[in-house]
């Protein structure tokens, strides 16, 4: 598996702190998905935002139906994360 570099949670300032620790406050730690778009705040930010859209906006499915359907597209699509 390739190496790929990350803003560790310790060293983390700015835009990327305050996403580190809201993340950690929504789930516990910081998921890869989140820190490996650490070394460009702006886009981590935009993804973080889209992610909310799709699975915390009030919408005519539940956060559990979205979270399952996630899950399978992840895994018909051979994810690995």
């Amino acid at each position: 598996m390739p190496h790929i570099e990350t803003v560790a949670p310790e060293e983390a300032e700015g835009l990327v702190a305050r996403e580190y620790e809201k993340a950690v406050r929504r789930a516990g730690r910081v998921f890869n998905v989140i820190g490996i778009q650490s070394l460009n705040p702006p886009v981590m930010r935009a993804s973080i935002q889209l992610y909310e859209a799709l699975m915390l906006a009030p919408g005519p499915l539940g956060r559990d139906v979205r979270e399952m359907l996630a899950t399978v597209t992840s895994r018909e699509l051979d994810c690995f994360y």
